[in-house]
């Protein structure tokens, strides 16, 4: 039995009759995130069902933590947290079925097919020649690869005319294996230690409170040590700019009378899912030096950094390397 009123059913009937949409585009408008109306591959839903993909729930907790505001739904604005907010894995199935064109040959496939066609089976996804590595700069679709290469002219060029093409190669090498030199010669230090922390927000005193993290004291080498975060250097209007980005440092509680190096990394913590890439970095401290500069925080992009404001805290692990005289 129907309690709807009559009005309604046949507004509707005659609206869908009059558009004359067909499935996939009705089923892209209802399935698609109230943000950015894409259809997601992964689907979080608040307490009334509205939809969300996960970018764009992530980027609402962030903008929340940054405003120091209750995060929303944006269509009925109810609360949403990750608590609240759960995975919907009928519409994610869904959605992955529905159908999309490639953006190589627009061929029309469904979604959960689509990004393997474009890396491996579509004729015309972008390729370089196998000569690309001693210099050769064809570009074009796959299908004209093997008529490229059959008359590729680099193979048949000599030693010195591809020895510019070499050097970028060796260039590339030589600073992987300078990075991975580093980080043996570390390990090899007597003094190392590491810390698995958290970062906790909390907000300046200042007219217009700023959002900052901090770690409880912890111990290393002998002193009290505490990591400082903040979000996007302490921007104006953070929420204002897609560019996100968190930058830390080091700071010694302790009091010395000897200056300390270190070189120092920051990984993901154990319970954390960030995608990081770490760089080591270097800072002497001393009774006039106490805080290190302040240095990126090893995300991978603006997503990533929009994941880690999304939580409650930060989960890092943080290594110490003491370089004695």
């Amino acid at each position: 039995m129907s309690f709807e009123p009559e009005t309604k059913k046949q507004k509707l009937s005659a609206h869908c009759s009059i558009k004359n949409f067909n499935l996939e585009d009705r089923l892209n408008g209802i399935l698609c995130c109230a943000v950015c109306l894409d259809l997601p591959r992964t689907c979080f839903q608040c307490i009334n069902g509205h939809l969300m993909c996960s970018g764009c729930f992530n980027h609402l907790l962030a903008d929340a933590r940054l405003k120091d505001e209750t995060p929303t739904c944006p269509n009925c604005r109810c609360e949403i947290s990750k608590n609240s907010c759960t995975r919907n894995l009928a519409v994610e199935n869904a959605a992955s079925e529905l159908p999309l064109e490639c953006k190589f040959c627009n061929q029309s496939l469904p979604r959960n097919k689509l990004e393997y066609h474009e890396k491996e089976l579509c004729q015309e996804r972008p390729s370089i020649c196998k000569y690309s590595r001693i210099g050769c700069p064809w570009r074009g679709p796959y299908h004209e690869i093997w008529e490229h290469e059959s008359s590729c002219i680099h193979p048949e060029k000599t030693g010195a005319e591809i020895m510019d093409a070499m050097k970028t190669v060796d260039a590339k090498q030589t600073e992987e294996k300078k990075s991975f030199g580093s980080i043996f010669n570390l390990l090899s230090l007597e003094k190392i230690t590491f810390n698995d922390l958290q970062l906790k927000p909390y907000r300046t005193d200042d007219f217009i409170a700023k959002l900052f993290y901090e770690t409880s004291r912890f111990s290393a080498f002998n002193h009290q040590w505490v990591i400082k975060a903040r979000a996007n250097q302490d921007q104006k209007y953070p929420t204002q700019t897609c560019s996100r980005s968190v930058t830390y440092q080091l700071i010694l509680k302790s009091k010395i009378t000897t200056p300390i190096r270190l070189h120092y990394l920051v990984l993901k913590g154990p319970h954390s899912e960030a995608k990081v890439k770490p760089t080591i970095y270097e800072h002497e401290f001393s009774a006039d030096s106490t805080e290190s500069e302040n240095r990126e925080f090893p995300l991978l992009d603006a997503n990533e950094c929009n994941k880690v404001l999304a939580g409650k805290t930060i989960n890092f692990r943080v290594i110490l390397f003491q370089v004695t005289q």
